[in-house]
């Protein structure tokens, strides 16, 4: 993450650097396969949520800022940028070469009207809570103000300047996140929700959408409008829905597929034994957990049962029996390893297995629950091998320790999202979230009550005032204390219940070059090659 309060910074465009020695070594034929997950519900840049639509997104589309293959943030659509000497205004300034799909010049005002239709309340974004640090975007996404105000500004063709409602040490690396990326208003115009699907995308990442067969594939082709497109090599790529891993793991081993999304767990051993050198395992800025519906009964006013539940896992087992590729159990929401924070956890991290459990049953009884009485809960998860298997174990642990009844509920991922928002017929639902950049505020932020994707329904009024003093804190040694004071806060109401911190893992075959793990797990089509075999 680069910033510089308080100082001049200037950013010089780099380009793609290829990895291999010469073209000979370069496979004729640059298609590149890759399992991507669930089926994406929109490739609208402003709507999708979810780590697959995000996958396809960074292809299609480009922010103002980019990153490198290892994850540093380096220029996008634009070729650089300053930043005023008191951290507020960052002055960017475009490439004049860059295109849209159609050959349109990309101009300051597609950036401003991409972030304008972002934060607008009619587009109902569910991550318009991200722009936050902009001027006036709060009050833009409530509906009190008119999107003019927002404090982005069109200063010439080629020329972005965006204020700042205080120092925002992240933000550059916000700026390549899908909710900031522009959009081709003529395109939105003429064909409003139908913008984004094939035949009618324009847009200006470095590959086009050519097809999209629901629950099958999505294909995109190389952008020849792309500025970068010298430096691109693959000239295909096909996504393809594998939300049963099993399965996608015989197509890769039967060479349909060059990269998968995941591994089954169920498999793990196997995998290794036989393509251990294949197999990527690392860091990775994510959180898998399980939501409360804190607005509904039976968890709605009842914090002894949200604890209760919470002590009764033993996220241990799941981790080393159950995953065993490294994942650490969790027990604070922010994964530990981000530069100058530490990492909370909740007050029973460090007791022993049985201290727990017999401290569970106690607040099980106390909340109103008995093996005469027993709790009956429905656990909610999205289609996925692994995601049943940790909601049978958590199932399991509930059943074991405490005597509770449980009814499991498989769901497609679309639907899973929109039951999961309505609040309505959710009580325990799968979730996870990835950092959509390096900083502890992703996360924390994400239960601000009036945060889209806060599916808990968790709602204090001193949370949202301590994520407002962090937003404008400009003495990082204090922005710190009060993120940690914030995830302590969210821990002891326990509207969520940490499982495990991710580690990205999945096979990647040997001629595919350019493949650089890094701790967001974002990667970029441009980057790879597809070498001879």
């Amino acid at each position: 993450m680069r910033s510089a309060l308080g100082a001049l910074f200037l950013v010089c465009a780099l380009g793609s650097v290829a990895t291999v020695s010469s073209a000979a070594e370069l496979a004729a034929e640059q298609v590149l396969h890759k399992g991507n997950g669930a089926e994406p519900q929109t490739l609208d840049p402003h709507k999708a949520e979810g780590v697959p639509s995000s996958h396809i997104l960074r292809d299609l589309y480009e922010g103002l800022t980019s990153e490198a293959p290892n994850g540093d943030i380096i220029p996008g659509g634009a070729a650089s940028w300053t930043l005023s000497e008191d951290g507020t205004v960052y002055t960017f300034k475009l490439r004049p070469e860059a295109r849209w799909s159609n050959g349109d010049p990309v101009t300051a005002m597609d950036y401003v009207y991409g972030l304008r239709r972002s934060a607008d309340p009619v587009t109902a974004s569910k991550y318009a809570q991200i722009l936050a640090p902009i001027e006036n975007a709060e009050s833009v996404v409530a509906g009190e103000r008119p999107v003019e105000d927002l404090g982005v500004t069109a200063l010439d063709d080629f020329t972005v300047e965006i204020r700042l409602k205080a120092p925002t040490p992240y933000f550059l690396g916000l700026l390549n996140h899908s909710s900031t990326y522009p959009v081709h208003r003529a395109t939105v115009e003429t064909f409003g929700d139908k913008f984004s699907r094939p035949g009618n995308m324009v847009n200006n990442g470095a590959y086009v959408l050519d097809d999209w067969v629901v629950q099958s594939h999505i294909v995109l082709k190389r952008n020849p409008m792309y500025w970068g497109d010298a430096n691109t090599t693959i000239n295909t790529v096909y996504y393809y829905a594998t939300e049963d891993q099993s399965s996608e793991l015989k197509r890769y081993r039967a060479g349909e597929l060059d990269y998968t999304y995941d591994v089954p767990v169920s498999q793990v051993g196997w995998i290794r034994d036989h393509l251990g050198d294949e197999l990527e395992v690392s860091t990775y800025l994510g959180i898998y957990y399980f939501g409360f519906n804190v607005t509904q009964p039976p968890f709605k006013g009842n914090l002894k049962l949200r604890q209760a539940l919470s002590m009764a896992i033993d996220r241990r087992v799941i981790c080393e029996k159950i995953l065993n590729l490294g994942e650490q159990p969790a027990y604070g929401f922010v994964p530990p390893g981000i530069t100058g924070y530490e990492s909370q956890v909740a007050g029973y991290a460090d007791m022993t297995r049985d201290e727990r459990f017999a401290e569970a049953r106690r607040l099980y009884n106390e909340a109103g629950y008995s093996e005469d009485n027993p709790l009956q809960v429905e656990i909610r998860y999205n289609t996925h091998e692994n995601h049943k298997k940790v909601s049978l174990a958590v199932a399991a642990m509930w059943r074991a320790v405490l005597g509770v009844d449980y009814t499991l509920i498989n769901e497609e991922w679309k639907v899973f999202l929109q039951t999961r928002k309505l609040k309505q017929d959710t009580q325990v639902f799968r979730a996870g979230w990835i950092g959509d950049y390096n900083d502890p505020y992703t996360f924390l932020e994400l239960m601000h009550s009036k945060h889209g994707i806060n599916d808990s329904g968790y709602n204090n009024p001193e949370y949202d005032a301590l994520l407002a003093e962090i937003s404008v804190q400009t003495d990082m040694d204090r922005r710190a204390k009060l993120m940690e004071q914030a995830e302590r806060m969210l821990l002891a109401d326990q509207p969520i219940m940490p499982i495990y911190y991710y580690v990205e893992k999945g096979l990647v075959k040997p001629y595919v070059d350019g493949f650089v793990p890094n701790i967001m797990d974002h990667h970029y089509t441009k980057n790879w090659r597809i070498l001879a075999h």
